[in-house]
């Protein structure tokens, strides 16, 4: 039996959430990003969505005429909750892989780019046929292709699991671990801030491309987004894009012979 307080109670309870749902535009874009990742998804000095990937979402949000809201949440969540409704869509540097197909649908991809190593500086490792020995330890982010290479690749090393990139890139500086096993950006990004103690080996293990994650069931969206991809790259976009937040980056690759990206 329900008493009268606590019918009041979930009354009010109910209207506030009415009150929530009615402010909140019926046709927002509800794009879900982790971030932690500059200069891909990071956070400003104001405490603002900033990177490559917000201004994509952006761009894509203006072009189906939708208002933007982004979700920040840990990377091995954003699958989860693009699943159960909570998100529209996944920009978040997220990578294309049979695996993540089984759960999602993914866009044309966006981005090429490869999976590199960050080593100490002294290390002995100088080449992709020197990784697999024993009494090694390997760290990766959870959840990224980088873990899911490693597990599949490396069966002699040690292998470390943890959630933010800066623990990752922590290990390596302090000697606890040979090596990072992440994307060449970051990877020739986190070398340029600790050249003291790190050195980056771009050499890719594994090439791969980076693409919007949808529902299996949102077909019209993917429609929609493949044509704003298509027509965003045309104007120019993704090469202002890499003008703006990977200016040092791309001029470094380029100089090194090394693809870039977009």
């Amino acid at each position: 039996m329900i008493t009268r307080p606590l019918l009041a109670f979930l009354l009010s309870a109910f209207s506030f959430l009415a009150a929530c749902q009615e402010k909140r535009p019926a046709n927002e874009l509800v794009v879900g990003m982790d971030l932690s990742y500059p200069p891909f998804e990071t956070i400003d000095p104001k405490g603002q969505p900033s990177g490559v990937s917000f201004e994509l979402a952006k761009a894509l949000a203006e072009d189906l005429k939708r208002p933007l809201r982004i979700e920040n949440q840990p990377f091995t969540g954003l699958i989860p909750s693009l699943q159960n409704g909570r998100l529209d869509c996944i920009i978040s540097s997220m990578t294309d892989t049979p695996e993540r197909r089984q759960s999602v649908a993914f866009s044309d991809p966006y981005l090429s780019i490869g999976l590199a190593l960050l080593v100490g500086k002294d290390s002995a490792i100088t080449s992709l046929s020197e990784l697999d020995q024993p009494g090694r330890t390997f760290v990766v982010r959870q959840g990224t292709t980088g873990e899911v290479w490693a597990r599949k690749n490396l069966s002699k090393v040690t292998l470390l699991s943890l959630d933010k990139e800066n623990a990752a890139v922590l290990e390596v500086i302090q000697g606890k671990a040979d090596a990072f096993i992440y994307d060449q950006m970051s990877v020739w990004q986190n070398a340029q801030k600790n050249p003291d103690s790190t050195r980056a080996l771009l050499e890719p293990v594994q090439k791969e491309s980076w693409a919007i994650a949808l529902r299996q069931d949102s077909e019209d969206l993917r429609i929609q987004i493949n044509k704003f991809l298509e027509e965003y790259r045309a104007r120019g976009g993704f090469e202002k894009l890499g003008d703006t937040f990977l200016k040092d980056q791309k001029e470094a690759f380029q100089k090194d012979g090394i693809p870039f990206y977009f």
